[in-house]
């Protein structure tokens, strides 16, 4: 027998939605307090991830030894906690993590690698010259930030974004950083791929297998998961697995290996210029520019995807102005701090909301609170600080897909049948994924970037540029979306242009007051637009 006609309205596509459904608690409603209060601890965990990676890679190469190591995690730490705060009640007032950024550690390499320091003998002046080179060069990149945010010049940019161009920005901020997943995962196996399989588990089957519990695995995934593999790879540890292995083996695996736990101070509040004055150099602050422009896209990118998975209205250009102003702040502030790296929005973090469906500002105010309570009790974030990368890459594997699919998501609004589309999504997209492949590969296997001129400083703006996968795929799509038929009168729809036009400005929506404005009657001072 036939099955039956489906029903008309079976047969409607799912309907546009400007604030995402299903979420749990939006930007402004926050949970009880104790569920608040582990979920905050939940984002410091997340966040804890690039916060020790990118000290561990860089501190060695500049002369450092683990006691310098930690030292500059506390700090880096303790500044990302200040500007979590600072963002989320004077900036874009979304609840987006501001921690350290994968962007800034290429010119970051360069300064490091400069001649000048290469006569240094002693390890530790040689850490304290080039910490005070980084310094400099980040005092000097924070003020491309704060002036076009704080001037409105972003908000202009940001005004001709449409759905269609957004789409594969945000997307290339989540899956351009595949690198940081699977790779790494693979360098210890046996405590990695357990992590994904059971964060997995908690967080997508045990909700529907078991529905009167099931929220809290849904919420508490991570925790849950990391508390299981970290104890299996402990006793991995102490049971002598790894006696024999390869140095770079028990590197990834041991649970003993960071050395962050031994040479963290137990308590110590960091502090401006505690490396020494900071020292300037005109190309390593212009190469730090170009580094801080990108993470300004990248971060534009990351506060769309967060307002998406707070279940919030898109936000307007004017309140994204103003929070990379502040970001522009919160790079001021590493270089003041010595972070030896600048800040960004943290793309895991904002995973973390879609994975948990917890987008409250609460929260995430509170994970900064165990950031800098944390980053002042050295001991204690050490023992948190020192989980193996494998089981942090794990987690990233399904973090950074939530962002990507948030920009995929984007799409509902476009008119996926016209062929003008289909080019500037498909193109953007392999371009995005294409050129920096050849820049990574490049300098991978000759030492260098394409680019290279006797101009050091050059060289590192263009190479910088260009290794981003979400800046090239997002500035190729926002350049073919405002240029290719923009008078063709069914393009404006095509692009989904007309479901924004709302939220283009502070005022022409009603939510955007509820969301985006400034505590304590501040808009009255410095009033949205």
């Amino acid at each position: 027998m036939a099955a039956p006609a489906p029903k008309q309205e079976e047969l409607q596509p799912h309907a546009v939605r400007d604030q995402l459904p299903a979420v749990s608690y939006c930007l402004t409603s926050p949970p009880p307090w104790p569920e608040a209060i582990l979920l905050g601890f939940q984002h410091y965990l997340v966040m804890l991830g690039t916060t020790v990676i990118i000290p561990t890679a860089l501190v060695p190469q500049m002369g450092g030894g683990n006691e310098e190591k930690a030292r500059v995690i506390q700090t880096l730490l303790f500044v990302a906690g200040i500007n979590t705060l600072i963002q989320s009640f004077l900036g874009t007032r979304l609840p987006a993590v501001i921690g350290g950024s994968y962007t800034f550690v290429a010119p970051t390499i360069s300064i490091i690698i400069a001649s000048r320091y290469s006569g240094i003998a002693d390890p530790h002046e040689k850490f304290l010259r080039i910490m005070r080179g980084t310094q400099g060069a980040l005092i000097v990149a924070s003020t491309l930030q704060i002036i076009m945010g704080f001037s409105g010049l972003w908000r202009i940019v940001v005004r001709l974004l449409s759905p269609l161009s957004a789409a594969p920005l945000v997307a290339l901020v989540g899956f351009g950083l595949y690198e940081l997943g699977f790779p790494s995962v693979a360098k210890c196996i046996e405590i990695g791929l357990p992590q994904i399989l059971l964060l997995v588990a908690l967080s997508q089957y045990i909700p529907h297998l078991l529905p009167l519990v099931g929220t809290a695995f849904e919420r508490f995934a991570v925790i849950m998961s990391v508390v299981v593999v970290w104890l299996y790879a402990f006793f991995l540890t102490v049971g002598g697995a790894y006696k024999n292995a390869a140095p770079k083996t028990q590197f990834h695996c041991r649970t003993d290996r960071s050395g962050l736990v031994g040479g963290a101070p137990w308590i110590s509040v960091p502090y401006p210029f505690q490396w020494g004055a900071p020292t300037f150099d005109a190309g390593e602050a212009f190469a730090m520019m170009a580094a801080s422009f990108v993470a300004l896209v990248e971060s534009t990118g990351a506060f769309i995807a967060v307002s998406r998975y707070a279940s919030a209205t898109p936000c307007p250009p004017s309140v994204m102005s103003r929070g990379i102003g502040w970001q522009g702040v919160g790079i001021l502030l590493g270089g003041l701090f010595g972070t030896a790296n600048g800040s960004s929005v943290s793309v895991e973090n904002a995973g973390l909301l879609g994975l948990t469906r917890v987008g409250s500002r609460r929260v995430v105010q509170i994970s900064a609170g165990f950031m800098i309570f944390f980053s002042i009790l050295g001991k204690f974030g050490a023992v948190f600080a020192s989980i193996p990368g494998p089981i942090i890459a794990a987690i990233y594997c399904l973090l950074f897909a939530y962002v990507g699919m948030a920009g995929v998501g984007f799409l509902q609004f476009c008119n996926l049948n016209s062929f003008r589309t289909k080019f500037i999504l498909g193109f953007s997209l392999f371009m995005g994924l294409s050129v920096p492949q050849y820049f990574n590969e490049y300098t991978s296997l000759a030492g260098f970037g394409p680019v290279h001129t006797h101009a050091r400083w050059f060289n590192d703006m263009i190479n910088v540029v260009f290794s981003s996968k979400a800046f090239v795929g997002g500035a190729v799509a926002y350049f073919l979306d405002n240029t290719l038929h923009r008078r063709d009168g069914t393009v404006r729809k095509d692009r989904g242009h007309h479901f924004w036009d709302r939220f283009r400005s502070f005022k022409t929506d009603p939510r955007s007051e509820e969301f985006y404005s400034l505590p304590f009657n501040l808009n009255k001072f410095f009033p949205s637009f």
